[in-house]
């Protein structure tokens, strides 16, 4: 066989070897999303009815997960933890964009209870937890940021808010709880973060009202 003869092999050897290698690691990466989502899903349905202490119902951790994973979002950040239900579902999603959460939780207790939810349902890889005041926290946290989930103090959410929003992309949603456009507009102290948050051209605010209320803010500037 002449030279250029063996370089055509040599480069048809190493093409189907390529082809192989991504074949494997694809089937490989396959399996080990099916597990992750099998252990949450198995570790959501067997604490369907023991979310207390402030968690989101599960039609919100849904919403939170579709979000994600419709936007491609990959820099989350969470205000308020409590024992870790939303996270989760955040967390979840990210694992699949190939994101990771910044979760911020004041009461240790409810800190350490997230991590050990979060331990047993699989993503502690996906989250970086913090035991600290958001009050200070948020304004120090560097961007960028795609999506943030505001479930903490309802007077303090406009705060927050400001706080994030220069460090917030182009396309990005800031998300908050026990908020609606109704009338009453959610839980007590959150309508000057409504007020506030439908006033401005830079976002579209909708409201999603199957759960506890959350407004949805996509940035369009």
């Amino acid at each position: 066989m002449d030279i250029k003869g063996s370089n055509l092999l040599r480069a048809i050897v190493s093409f189907i070897f390529l082809i192989f290698f991504s074949v494997q690691c694809h089937s490989e990466d396959t399996t080990a999303e099916q597990s992750l989502d099998k252990k949450v899903m198995k570790f959501l349905q067997g604490n369907e009815y023991g979310w207390r202490d402030m968690n989101v119902p599960e039609v919100d951790g849904q919403k939170l997960y579709d979000l994600i994973i419709k936007g491609g979002y990959k820099n989350a950040v969470e205000i308020g933890t409590s024992t870790g239900h939303s996270a989760v579902w955040i967390a979840w999603a990210l694992s699949k964009t190939g994101g990771k959460l910044i979760t911020i939780e004041i009461d240790e207790q409810r800190y350490n209870e997230a991590l050990d939810n979060f331990k047993k349902a699989g993503l502690s890889e996906y989250i970086d937890a913090r035991l600290a005041d958001a009050h200070e926290l948020v304004r120090a946290l560097n961007g960028p940021v795609d999506f943030v989930f505001c479930d903490a103090d309802k007077g303090w959410y406009k705060n927050y808010f400001t706080d994030l929003d220069p460090k917030i992309i182009k396309g990005g949603c800031y998300t908050a709880h026990n908020v609606s456009d109704s009338r009453w507009g959610g839980q007590r102290g959150t309508r000057e973060f409504i007020n506030y948050i439908k006033s401005l051209d830079t976002y579209n605010t909708t409201f999603y009202s199957e759960g506890a209320g959350l407004s949805i803010s996509y940035k369009i500037e």
